[in-house]
């Protein structure tokens, strides 16, 4: 629980008013302004609430100046090279690591419920065969709240449970259907001898007509992808994860809820816009010209993938991504493609140019990510799906941590209302 054993004190028409400062285990310090319009008639003004704390958490914690991500305590760098994915969801959600058994209990207890019901093939079949993967994901989703009653329950901690498990293991399995559906092909069902990437990539690039075999590599690399997206603090569709479950709405609305926020560009389509820019440079001889559009302030133009809202020094998850993407890539073979050879000058660039070291514009994990999947086969259509499925468990976590505070309300921001004052009707012949 956070300290609170300093005041602050706002003076406002000759009246001093006293907020109790709250110290938390990491991180700057927060004032408490819960009574402040109760006392003083005021609100704070804060858009994009880039400056309020909102909640009160403890799954992840950011420190954008040092680079610095931690899920339950523990950097994202070990996790990355020493845990895997299901080992992080069970971190997320439990809030320590597990021990052998309980880890092989999670992973049986996720493997066996990837399956979907099988009336909702009838929802995808429903949408255009052109249909965006996301929208599809987030009717899906939406839906499941149709077909399993018996975890919609938010008082409910065991039917909390069954919804957590539900949505970690069939959001691989939704969005794999989503993909096949968008490009014509038979869904492919999960298989329990696989992990929990590998299924994934398994389910994507299977076809009926012959065998496929998932390259470990890849499974490894899917797999890191997934682990780095796990959960980002109070991010947008995260706050709206929260927002939607603050009015009791079922797990599966606000997990819906989540998608349909992360689909915008300036959230999940990070890495699709990325992949589009460097398309769009087309070559190497080219960057020039991109760079100094870059740089000059008149020009719209934007480096995508290159610097961080919140990370103000490097993105710890960047360095992570590098190393894999240099390891697909190697591993496919694929080095003389027009992108990847843009990709690759502009990270060399981005990392010696004085404009970008001075400004800190360095590669962010979106810049890698996108290059990643791209060299496995996915369109960049399916690049958020994905960033979906894999921020499922720290958007399920945060929900059960907000649906479990006995301090929680329901979400209701306020205003700064600029409109006309009261004023009365005028009838139409007297306008």
């Amino acid at each position: 629980m956070a300290d609170t054993k300093r005041v602050a004190r706002l003076e406002l028409d000759g009246k001093t008013y006293e907020l109790p400062v709250i110290s938390p285990s990491v991180g700057p310090d927060v004032l408490d302004i819960r009574k402040l319009y109760g006392e003083a008639g005021v609100f704070t003004y804060d858009p994009g609430f880039t400056s309020t704390a909102a909640c009160e958490s403890t799954i992840t914690y950011i420190d954008g100046d040092q680079g610095e991500l931690l899920y339950r305590g523990y950097p994202i760098e070990q996790l990355a090279e020493k845990s895997h994915y299901l080992e992080v969801c069970y971190l997320l959600l439990n809030g320590e690591l597990p021990d052998r058994e309980q880890m092989e209990t999670f992973e049986r207890t996720v493997t066996r419920h990837t399956m979907v019901h099988e009336q909702m093939h009838n929802f995808f079949r429903g949408f255009r065969r052109d249909a965006h993967p996301m929208a599809t994901m987030v009717g899906v989703v939406g839906a499941m709240s149709a077909f399993y009653h018996d975890s919609t329950d938010v008082t409910d901690p065991r039917q909390r449970e069954v919804a957590s498990f539900r949505l970690v293991a069939k959001l691989p399995t939704i969005a794999a259907m989503a993909y096949k559906y968008s490009i014509g092909q038979p869904f492919v069902y999960p298989r329990n001898d696989l992990g929990y990437a590998a299924n994934f990539l398994h389910m994507c690039f299977a076809v009926p007509a012959e065998p496929y075999h998932v390259p470990p590599e890849l499974a490894t690399a899917m797999d890191r992808i997934m682990m780095l997206h796990a959960d980002h603090e109070q991010n947008a569709s995260t706050s709206t994860v929260r927002l939607a479950g603050s009015s009791g709405a079922n797990p599966f609305a606000c997990i819906a809820a989540g998608i349909a926020c992360l689909w915008g560009p300036a959230h999940g389509g990070a890495n699709q816009a990325c992949l589009e820019m460097l398309r769009q440079i087309g070559s190497v001889e080219r960057i020039p010209e991109f760079i100094a559009r870059a740089k000059d302030k008149n020009d719209p133009f934007r480096l995508m993938g290159f610097g961080h809202r919140v990370y103000k020094n490097f993105d710890p998850r960047a360095k992570v991504m590098k190393q894999s993407a240099d390891e697909v890539l190697d591993l496919l073979g694929i080095h003389n493609n027009p992108t990847l050879q843009v990709a690759k000058e502009l990270e060399r660039i981005a990392l010696e140019d004085d404009y970008f070291v001075s400004k800190k514009l360095y590669p962010n994990v979106d810049f890698y990510s996108g290059i990643i999947l791209e060299a496995m086969g996915f369109p960049t259509s399916m690049f958020t799906p994905i960033f979906a499925l894999s921020r499922t468990v720290g958007w399920i976590s945060q929900w059960k941590e907000m649906i479990s505070d006995p301090s929680g309300r329901i979400g209701r921001p306020r205003q700064l209302y600029t409109g006309a004052p009261a004023r009365d009707y005028v009838e139409v012949d007297n306008r």
